[in-house]
């Protein structure tokens, strides 16, 4: 069993109840906080090794720091083979900054995204900036509906009623 599919059935394991479940995700998150404050601290810094020297550097267990490679994989500079990778798989933790605060903000974790490391990565400005950009690619804007009485899209000068809204 590869350590991204031993991650998800244990972090998602639907046999687990509510309140080991909770325990469960509290104690990542705190884990998840601390190794982001470190790698905040020194953006500009590539931190690689093994996911297991990993692991140990940032005092996770193996599955844990798994979940957290498959949480940042998507705001790397170059995605880690987390699908198939081992103990003993180098993987970089190299992340794109403004990539990585707008997975942040999609992912509404705002204990990562409020951290101060962040006001001496990005401008405040900035921040916001990505912060709605990513609000607002959530949004839907449905296109405004043709009504009876208005002009025929077609362009044939016709009450919309009168030309393509005919019931056929």
């Amino acid at each position: 069993m590869s350590l991204l599919t031993d991650w998800r059935e244990t972090a998602y394991n639907e046999q687990m109840d509510q309140q080991k479940m909770q325990m469960f995700w509290m104690a990542y998150f705190a884990e998840e906080k601390a190794v982001y404050e470190q790698l905040l601290a020194e953006p500009d810094v590539e931190v690689c090794g093994t996911v297991k020297e990993l692991a140990e550097k940032y005092d996770m267990t193996v599955s844990h720091f798994t979940g957290f490679l498959d949480g940042i994989n998507d705001s790397l500079i170059t995605p880690n083979p987390i699908e198939e990778m081992g103990e003993d798989t180098v993987v970089s933790l190299a992340f794109d900054k403004e990539k990585l605060y707008y997975n942040m903000c999609e992912a509404k974790a705002d204990w990562l995204y409020q951290l101060p490391q962040w006001d001496n990565i990005l401008t405040a400005e900035r921040r916001k900036e990505i912060f709605l950009t990513q609000r607002k690619s959530n949004t839907v804007v449905a296109e405004k509906k043709i009504g009876r009485n208005d002009p025929c899209p077609c362009g044939s000068g016709k009450k919309y009623k009168f030309c393509c809204g005919k019931n056929k």
